[in-house]
């Protein structure tokens, strides 16, 4: 098995989960935070499905530098918005890890923030690291939608609302 394929078929079903995550959330809580210091589940749905945007990135650069425009993209207003954008970013992050040799995959990578550079690791090890990213976020959308008596979808076995 190539790398891209082990790659692959980790993706290619956490992308399957997390959609199913996001279509749960109705556009009537865009705006809903769970405390005053929290994101908005927009905002939280939003950024997850920019998430294998980023994952695309790893694959077709050799670093990636953010800065201050980078951090606050344009709001989505409601779930359709949210899933035409993560189908594509999970579209291109597939093909870009398909098309990937071994090689490739084992190259350097690297993230600077504001021009330090905050992290480091093989292609391959970067994408892992932003598909964890994505996980996480998908967790504390599941925990939004638990507080709205909205029912979470079975993400690694059943849920309580889906036995």
């Amino acid at each position: 098995m190539t790398m891209s394929q082990e790659l692959l078929s980790e993706f290619d079903p956490e992308m399957k989960r997390t959609r199913k995550a996001l279509e749960r959330l109705p556009d009537d809580r865009f705006d809903w935070k769970p405390h005053a210091k929290s994101t908005s589940a927009g905002r939280l749905a939003g950024h997850i499905a920019e998430l294998p945007g980023f994952s695309a990135g790893i694959m077709k650069t050799e670093s990636l530098s953010l800065g201050n425009s980078d951090a606050n993209p344009a709001p989505m207003k409601n779930c359709a918005e949210v899933l035409a954008l993560f189908d594509k970013n999970a579209a291109e992050a597939r093909e870009a890890i398909a098309a990937a040799t071994d090689d490739y995959l084992s190259q350097q990578w690297h993230l600077s923030f504001q021009g330090k550079k905050m992290f480091e690791a093989p292609r391959a090890a970067a994408l892992r690291s932003s598909i964890r990213h994505l996980v996480h976020h998908r967790g504390q959308l599941t925990v939004y939608l638990r507080l709205n008596d909205i029912p979470v979808p079975a993400i690694y076995g059943p849920s309580a609302d889906e036995m």
